[in-house]
């Protein structure tokens, strides 16, 4: 009863190959198309051959191994016959899985005309097992990279073959896998074999939705999908090896096959460990791969991506930009190490940054001429030590003025310069990997593309740190210019105090008073002194519900002396306010009012709406006109007056705008200016006691 249900499985794999066949050959076939018939009637004959002969005849394994032939040739007419440097990496891979099917054929065609023992034919039945677990897996890579680094258009023709060899192949790789761990009477693994046939009878329609030709189809194999082919085919090989040896010295009388087998396994071991222990020898294999099975030595987007995120890095633990330059650099050749020279404003070159440089640092004396920094910049070459030092450097780099420790040191292996708006900004040097080689063109033409990148970001961050730097000197003189603007207040204000000193000196009550202002003076000098520290606090460091009154009386009382200001209004209104700052402006606004007016009184009237509190500080003076209120009452250093330095309306509205409000000009030419501050209001509450100077 089994016998018969592996009769009708295998016959109705063949029924549906066949028909496949007949339906591909309605139109006139091309070679893809001739190649994918062939193969579909070849697997049709092996269906015939296993469902008359059984599964385990030599003649079943002799149509078998050839139905796997004719697919692979098929694979490799889609991935256009690997032409090409860039493919020459999976030619390799075509060329594991053919020799494993070669293999297979011949011992398939010494088993149908040789006559063994039972033993033997055992073997031989082993052996075939692990050749077409090697084959099937190999066969799965191809499937896999094929597919997947075709362009997304030729995916849509050749999905349904490639369904269908997935189906096929692996579970011939499930199936002889479970057949060579397993006894080849076993009742699990007969009862799979039985249902192969009508597993592929089942996969036998997807190779008839492929549509077309195969012209339009476009296989580019990227550098990671090769190595791993390569990678998955040479475990897959050695495998079978070793089964295969071991298979083979089973049975015989010889002691040597046990030594030979741990001869082996050692060797191995040991290519294995040297590859994975010396640098040197990675360095080696990589250059030979690059150089044999690739048109070009770097995968450009991968090392693009890898460069521009290493100098991109912006999270918090992340290292500066001279070491990350370095980095990247090193990244792209495998270099252990470097460090990096950078150029100041001045043009003195010194150390930027080091990454992992093991070599002692130059010092100053010794990073280089100005000739050679000069020279350097107007060449841009990128300078491979090794060739100066052995004499078979370009002649232009042995015309450079190279310093001297750079041809000392035997690990300076390659500089980059770093040429930003035909400006050299900083060189990169490198230290020699293990392995070292020359350098071609594409190293060149790559490092010089990422140097312009490199030299870019330093040139940037410079140019950062520098406008930084003249940043922080505007605010200190922006500060000191204030501060010179509140000591000329202050100037005045001891002036007067010394005028009237020569009147009153033998006043008590005059005395007392001159004491308190210079008292008054002396603190707010010091507190100017303090704002002139780099991290001074703000001039508005508290704003809170603040009276008006005493804040604008003690202003009033500051710069009216002879002159004469009124303060009207409702001044016992409160608004949101820093004490000093407020006084601070009010003062530098009635300044300017008195200076304006020469006799008429100076009003500081208090008004307040549902919102709002305004104070308005108005005079009779000289006024101004409208272009100068526009373009110029705001601006610093901007003054009608003599000795005026044109800051106190800019910092007034400074102060004011920093605590929420804001200033307000009305002038008319020869009819006076009121100033108007506009302030949050506040809830009304009891004045506290200020003690005046």
């Amino acid at each position: 009863m089994r016998d018969v249900i592996a009769f009708w499985s295998y016959m109705a794999a063949a029924c549906a190959f066949a028909s496949v066949v007949m339906w591909r050959v309605r139109r006139r076939p091309d070679r893809s198309e001739t190649l994918l018939i062939a193969a579909c009637f070849g697997t049709a004959m092996w269906a015939v051959i296993a469902a008359v002969f059984g599964r385990s005849e030599p003649m079943t394994m002799t149509f078998g191994t050839i139905r796997n032939l004719l697919w692979v040739m098929l694979l490799y007419d889609i991935a256009g016959g690997a032409r090409g440097q860039r493919l020459s990496g999976v030619r390799l891979v075509f060329a594991a899985v053919t020799l494993s099917i070669g293999l297979h054929l011949v011992l398939s065609v010494i088993a149908l005309f040789a006559s063994f023992s039972p033993v033997e034919f055992q073997d031989v039945l082993t052996s075939g097992t692990l050749l077409r677990i090697t084959t099937s897996a190999g066969a799965l890579v191809l499937v896999h990279n094929v597919y997947g680094q075709a362009d997304p258009q030729s995916r849509l023709r050749i999905r349904g073959p490639m369904l269908g060899l997935t189906l096929m192949w692996g579970y011939d790789l499930n199936l002889s896998t479970l057949a060579y761990l397993q006894s080849t009477d076993a009742a699990a693994v007969d009862e799979l074999f039985r249902l192969r046939g009508v597993f592929m009878a089942l996969a036998a329609p997807c190779f008839a939705l492929t549509a077309g030709a195969k012209a339009s189809l476009k296989i580019k194999l990227s550098r990671a999908a090769t190595f791993q082919s390569l990678s998955l085919v040479a475990i897959a090989s050695y495998l079978a090896l070793m089964a295969l040896f071991a298979a083979a010295l089973r049975h015989t009388s010889w002691n040597w096959s046990s030594i030979g087998t741990a001869g082996l396994l050692v060797a191995c071991t040991a290519a294995a460990a040297a590859v994975a222990l010396s640098p040197w020898a990675r360095g080696w294999i990589k250059v030979k791969l690059a150089k044999h099975l690739f048109e070009h030595r770097y995968d450009y987007r991968t090392e693009w991506l890898r460069f521009t995120e290493t100098l991109g890095r912006s999270s918090v633990d992340a290292p500066p930009l001279g070491e990350r330059i370095v980095k990247a650099f090193a990244d792209v050749l495998d270099s252990p190490g470097g460090l990096l020279l950078a150029c100041d404003a001045a043009g003195a070159a010194g150390i930027a940054a080091t990454w992992s440089w093991t070599s002692a640092s130059p010092t100053e004396e010794q990073d280089g001429s100005a000739d050679f920094w000069g020279e350097l910049e107007e060449s841009g070459r990128i300078l491979e030590f090794d060739a100066l030092r052995h004499g078979w450097a370009d002649a232009k780099d042995k015309a450079l003025p190279v310093p001297g420790w750079m041809l000392e040191d035997s690990s300076v292996w390659v500089g980059i310069p770093l040429l930003h708006n035909q400006r050299l900004v900083g060189l990169a040097i490198l230290a020699a990997p293990e392995y070292r080689r020359p350098l071609d063109w594409e190293d060149f033409d790559l490092l010089r593309t990422a140097g312009n990148q490199a030299a870019s970001s330093l040139a940037e961050a410079m140019s950062q740190e520098a406008l930084a730097n003249a940043q922080r000197f505007e605010e200190f003189n922006r500060r000191f210019a204030f501060i010179l603007h509140d000591i000329k207040n202050l100037v005045s204000q001891l002036s007067l105090v010394a005028r009237n000193a020569e009147r009153h000196a033998d006043n008590p009550e005059f005395r007392a008073d001159m004491v308190a202002t210079l008292q008054a003076s002396v603190g707010k000098m010091n507190e100017l002194l303090a704002r002139l520290a780099p991290h001074s606090a703000s001039r508005v460091q508290r704003i809170e519900a603040q009276p008006l009154r005493p804040i604008l009386a003690d202003a009033i009382a500051a710069k009216r002396r002879d002159r004469e200001v009124q303060l009207l209004g409702d001044a016992s209104l409160a608004a949101m306010v820093d004490a000093g700052a407020l006084e601070q402006a009010v003062g530098h606004l009635l300044q300017n009012a008195l200076d304006a007016s020469s006799a008429a009184p100076v009003t500081v009237r208090v008004d307040a709406d549902a919102r709002n509190v305004t104070v308005a500080i108005t005079d009779k003076g000289v006024g101004m006109d409208g272009d100068f209120i526009r373009n110029r009452l705001f601006q610093p250093f901007a003054s009608t007056k003599a000795d005026g330095f044109g800051i106190g309306a800019f910092e007034a509205r400074s102060l004011i705008v920093a605590m929420g409000g804001r200033l307000s000009v009305d002038s008319r030419p020869g009819q006076g200016t009121t100033f108007t501050i506009t302030l949050p209001a506040a809830e009304q509450h009891s004045e506290p006691q200020r003690k005046r100077a």
